[in-house]
C-alpha cells in the first residue's frame, strides 16, 4: 500500500544529503508519496525534488540555538498539514526538533548518522547523552548504519528499539566502467601533465573538525619527502577552510596540497585518486569510503564507527587523531600504486556484495512496515491543532 512518508533533514549537504536522496528516489519509484522538510541551500532540496519528492521548506540552522522553539513550531505546522503515516528524522538537529515537535504522535524513525554527543565535550556531552536517552520514548526505532554506532548508543545509556541497516551506494552510478580513466579524470580536474603524474590522495568531505583534515595535514608533512610527487586534494568546503589553508601553507611542500572546493559529484575525484583517505574523528558509517570503493578506489580510514564494517577482513583502520600512524599508512599505500589498483578491485566486489543501495532501501521498507504494524492504530487526526501534536503516544 502506498504510504505518505515525511523525511526531515538538517544538514542539507554531504553524505547525509546523498543518503536521503537515494532513499527518496527509491521510495518515490515504489509509488509512495514522499515529502522532505529541510532548509533551502545545499544540494538536498533540489536533488530530492528531481527524484520525485515534494519539498517542504523548513528554516532550521545546523546547530541548536535560540531559534529552536521556532524551528519546532514550524515543523509541527508542516507535519499537521502533511499528515504523514511515518516520519523519518535524519541527523542530530532534525532528531532534536522533530521529536520535540512530534512527541510520538506519528510513527517516528530517528537515524542519527553519528551521535550528537560524539561531537561534544564536557557538560555539553553529558547534556547530549541525557537528551538522547530521554528522546528514545519518542522514537519507534533508532536506526543505525553500523553495529558500532549502535554500540556507542547503548554505551551512552540509550534504551530504545534498535535497527541496523548499513549504508548503501548506487552501484550503477559508481560503476568504474562508467567513470573516466585516471589520466582523463586528472586532466578534467586540472591535475594532469607530465610534471604531475605522482600518486594522488583525495579527501572528500566537509572541512570541519569531525572530518579530521587538520590531522591529515599534520600527517602529510612527511609524505612528499618519502613518496616523490605525491599530492593531496581536499575536496569540500566548510567552516575550517581558512585554518586548514594556513596549516597547508606551513608544510614543507605546500604545493603538494590542493584545495578543490565543494563538489556535488565526487566521481571524477574517485577516478583520479590512487587512494581516498578519510581521517574522521567520528562517524556512523561514512558514505564517501563506500562510494570510493564502489568506484574501485582503495580507502584509508580512521577507526571510527562503521570503518571496520566497511573494510574487507584483514584491512585495518588507523587510530583516530594519530598523525604518525596516518603518515606511515599514507606512505605505505601511495608508494605502491599497483597494490592500490589490486585493493581497489577487491573493494568494488565487496560493495557489490554488502552495500547495494537497493538492499538498503528494501530493509528500510521492511522496518517501516514493522513500525506501522506495531502501532495498529490510524495516524491521529491533528486538524491543524497543536494539542494533538503534543500528546504522548499511548502504546
Amino acid at each position: 500500500m502506498p504510504l505518505t512518508i515525511l523525511h526531515v533533514s538538517q544538514p542539507v549537504d554531504g553524505g547525509v544529503a546523498r543518503v536521503v536522496t537515494d532513499l527518496v528516489r527509491g521510495q518515490a519509484a515504489d509509488g509512495h508519496r514522499v515529502l522532505l522538510a529541510c532548509p533551502a541551500g545545499g544540494s538536498l532540496a533540489g536533488a530530492a525534488r528531481a527524484v520525485g519528492a515534494e519539498w517542504l521548506p523548513w528554516a532550521a540552522v545546523r546547530a541548536p540555538g535560540i531559534g529552536l522553539s521556532g524551528e519546532v513550531a514550524a515543523l509541527r505546522a508542516l507535519v499537521a498539514e502533511a499528515h504523514p503515516q511515518l516520519v523519518h528524522l535524519h541527523s542530530a538537529k532534525a532528531g532534536l526538533a522533530g521529536r520535540l515537535a512530534l512527541r510520538g504522535v506519528f510513527p517516528t524513525v530517528f537515524q542519527p548518522h553519528a551521535w550528537s554527543f560524539a561531537a561534544l565535550t564536557g557538560p555539553m556531552a553529558v547534556l547530549g547523552r541525557a537528551w538522547e536517552r530521554y528522546a528514545t520514548r519518542w522514537s519507534d526505532r533508532l536506526l543505525c548504519v553500523s553495529e558500532a554506532e549502535r554500540a556507542e548508543g547503548t554505551a551512552a545509556g540509550l534504551r530504545g528499539r534498535w535497527a541496523v541497516v548499513p549504508n548503501g551506494v548506487d552501484l550503477d552510478r559508481f560503476d568504474p566502467v562508467r567513470l573516466p580513466l585516471q589520466e582523463q579524470a586528472r586532466e578534467m580536474l586540472g591535475l594532469g601533465g607530465a610534471a604531475n603524474d605522482g600518486p594522488l590522495a583525495v579527501c572528500v568531505g566537509r572541512l570541519c573538525r569531525q572530518k579530521g583534515q587538520d590531522v591529515l595535514l599534520q600527517a602529510w608533512s612527511g609524505v612528499p619527502g618519502a613518496v616523490p610527487g605525491a599530492r593531496l586534494a581536499l575536496v569540500g568546503d566548510g567552516p575550517d577552510r581558512a585554518e586548514l589553508e594556513a596549516l597547508a601553507l606551513a608544510l614543507p611542500s605546500p604545493g603538494s596540497v590542493v584545495f578543490a572546493g565543494r563538489t556535488d559529484d565526487p566521481r571524477d575525484w574517485y577516478a583520479a585518486a590512487d587512494l581516498v583517505v578519510l581521517p574522521s574523528r567520528w562517524e556512523g558509517m561514512a558514505l564517501v569510503p563506500l562510494e570510493a570503493m564502489a568506484s574501485s578506489c582503495p580507502v584509508l580510514l580512521t577507526d571510527v564507527a562503521g570503518a571496520r564494517e566497511s573494510l574487507a577482513p584483514g584491512e585495518s583502520p588507523v587510530p583516530v587523531e594519530n598523525s604518525d600512524a596516518l603518515r606511515a599508512a599514507l606512505v605505505d599505500r601511495l608508494a605502491d600504486p599497483v597494490a592500490c589498483l589490486r585493493v581497489g578491485a577487491a573493494a568494488r566486489a565487496r560493495m557489490v556484495a554488502h552495500h547495494d543501495v537497493r538492499v538498503t532501501r528494501a530493509r528500510i521498507a521492511e522496518l517501516y512496515r514493522e513500525v506501522l504494524e506495531e502501532r495498529r492504530v490510524p495516524t491521529p487526526s491533528v486538524s491543524g491543532t497543536s494539542k494533538s501534536l503534543t500528546a504522548r503516544k499511548s502504546d
